[in-house]
């Protein structure tokens, strides 16, 4: 004996999104927040996005901060990994229930890049304008000399 049950179209529309962003999720992700492990943020945190590449015998690092202030950003270079940790603030205090949509994240933050073992951090120089901070690490001077003409028989 089978039960009639109603038929909610709704319900499952939701359960096929539902799935679908199970499947795809990772797959439509930006390849490089995978890379770094950035996956699995929550909702609303705030992670900054970073370039990363070389110019002129230097590793350049750019990261977008809008909002942030240069006193509330913290940069700590280890012999491999650059750390940029800082924090976003409201501007204002707002009530919950007073918000029609709340889409900004604010709070701290913390971003770990890994970088080539052949820079100098002890020259690194950063600087900060219009909401972006570029950090420039030099390489070191026998990285920069180490290319060597090999002849082909």
């Amino acid at each position: 004996m089978s039960s009639i049950v109603k038929w909610a179209p709704i319900r499952e529309l939701e359960d096929m999104r539902r799935d679908l962003d199970k499947l795809f999720g990772d797959f439509l992700e930006p390849a490089s927040r995978r890379r770094f492990g950035l996956k699995n943020i929550e909702p609303g945190q705030f992670v900054p996005s970073v370039d990363v590449f070389e110019r002129n015998g230097e590793v350049v690092v750019k990261a977008d901060i809008p909002g942030v202030e240069k006193e509330n950003i913290d940069l700590t270079i280890t012999k491999d990994h650059l750390t940029l940790k800082g924090e976003l603030r409201k501007e204002e205090e707002v009530k919950q229930e007073n918000y029609y949509s709340l889409e900004r994240s604010f709070g701290s933050f913390s971003r770990t890049i890994p970088l080539p073992p052949d820079v100098d951090s002890a020259k690194a120089k950063a600087a900060f304008k219009n909401g972006v901070l570029e950090i420039v690490l030099p390489k070191k001077e026998e990285a920069r000399q180490s290319e060597i003409k090999v002849s082909i028989s």
